[in-house]
């Protein structure tokens, strides 16, 4: 990329704004616009299920600042309809036609649907966005009856945590056997724990069977024959990649956009993939393409695409990091580093510190209330599991004399 380019970042947020920090850092002095569906600037999106919801925060507090002065373009509340790879443009509504030299696609994923719900009421609610959060805290406000979040991943356990805070009963469906199963058994029963201690009703191995509306609440009947009454709903079953608007460009959207290590996207020379919607092979564990949904991935993905969309795809390098997140739960935090998805087995490195392991190897770790702990294990696994040396830039071949051909 060189000064008179135009590079178009479709995705406004977190991945989409530190690529464009990246950018102005290493010297691109050329047009940034950067492309957003939502109508305002990058925000702290794990704020929403926590100090959003609760209220304890107005919206304009969790707006990101950037790191340096970006000089882009800002074209919020609007969503790339189309990508044209081969014509180097993103078509907008309107028929508008955004031409680029370089694209960054960092549009992330939206929630997943629950089959069924009845998404048309207003208090029925998916958390993502600063208008979700909201739109449920409009909903608590006209009822006092308690709330009920669908699905017990990190997100359904902070909205429970969050009401609980709040002084509002809360009841949290899930199909698991425990909240955050996938951490392991002893993290789900620390999180189960902490739950119940705060009075937090669990409703595991259960779904919706029936929803039942009138007009001061609803009525959930679950699976487990109970009858759960709500003032809202919030579905929290996980989500998809952002990539309807990718169908037809060429490139592959099987679980995201698929990627080389470098972040290039698969068959363009001149498109990288930055934060949850990149599916990639991490060469620090394998060469398996997969997506990362987290926020540190988003910023240091954000960054690596930027540099390489700048070095070109003969000077890129891939894209190696150690996956780390966190979140806490009232008083207690939970850390994890690593891929803890990939494991075969779980083994208890330490008190409140469960190992994930994979043929043998150690390829995560997970952490309850142990910061200190988790130090030394992210030091650890750093250590058995190294990023892979950096690719020699090939060096161009030297133009040849032409009197050294007369000779």
């Amino acid at each position: 990329m060189s000064d008179g380019d135009r590079i178009v970042i479709v995705g406004a947020g977190v991945a989409g704004l530190r690529a464009a920090e990246r950018l102005r850092e290493l010297g691109f002095d050329g047009e940034l616009v950067i492309v957003g569906d939502e109508a305002r600037r990058p925000y702290h999106r794990p704020m929403v299920s926590k100090q959003l919801t609760m209220g304890t925060i107005r919206p304009p507090d969790a707006t990101l600042q950037a790191y340096t002065d970006l000089d882009a373009h800002w074209r919020l509340g609007t969503r790339a309809t189309h990508l044209d790879t081969l014509q180097r443009v993103v078509h907008l509504p309107g028929g508008e036609e955004l031409w680029y030299d370089g694209l960054v696609v960092a549009t992330g994923v939206v929630p997943r649907h629950l089959p069924g719900s009845p998404r048309h009421d207003p208090r029925v609610r998916v958390l993502r966005t600063v208008e979700d959060a909201a739109a449920i805290r409009k909903a608590l406000a006209a009822s006092s009856k308690p709330a009920v979040v669908i699905g017990s991943g990190l997100i359904g356990c902070e909205f429970a945590a969050s009401m609980r805070q709040m002084g509002r009963d809360v009841t949290l469906v899930g199909h698991a056997r425990a909240p955050l199963h996938r951490f392991g058994t002893r993290i789900a029963e620390s999180v189960s724990d902490i739950q119940l201690r705060h009075r937090a009703h669990l409703a595991m191995r259960s779904e919706v069977r029936h929803w039942i509306s009138t007009k001061d609440a609803f009525g959930l009947h679950l699976t487990n024959n109970k009858l759960v009454v709500a003032s809202c709903v919030v579905l929290a079953i996980g989500s998809v990649p952002a990539v309807d608007w990718l169908r037809g460009s060429g490139l592959v959207i099987e679980d995201g956009v698929l990627c080389e290590a470098t972040l290039f996207a698969e068959g363009a020379d001149d498109v990288v993939v930055a934060g949850d919607v990149a599916c990639w092979p991490n060469l620090r564990f394998d060469e398996v393409p997969r997506r990362v949904e987290h926020w540190l991935n988003a910023v240091e993905s954000g960054r690596a695409a930027a540099e390489n969309l700048m070095n070109g795809r003969l000077g890129a390098q891939p894209f190696t990091p150690m996956p780390r997140a966190w979140s806490s739960l009232y008083d207690a935090r939970l850390q994890m580093v690593g891929m803890p998805s990939l494991a075969e087995d779980t083994v208890q490195l330490a008190p409140g510190i469960t190992g994930f392991v994979r043929g043998g190897q150690l390829v995560g770790a997970a952490g309850w209330d142990r910061p200190r702990a988790m130090l030394h294990w992210t030091e650890e696994l750093h250590r058995r599991l190294p990023a892979p040396e950096p690719v020699p830039v090939p060096v161009p071949a030297a133009e040849p004399d032409f009197a050294d051909l007369l000779a």
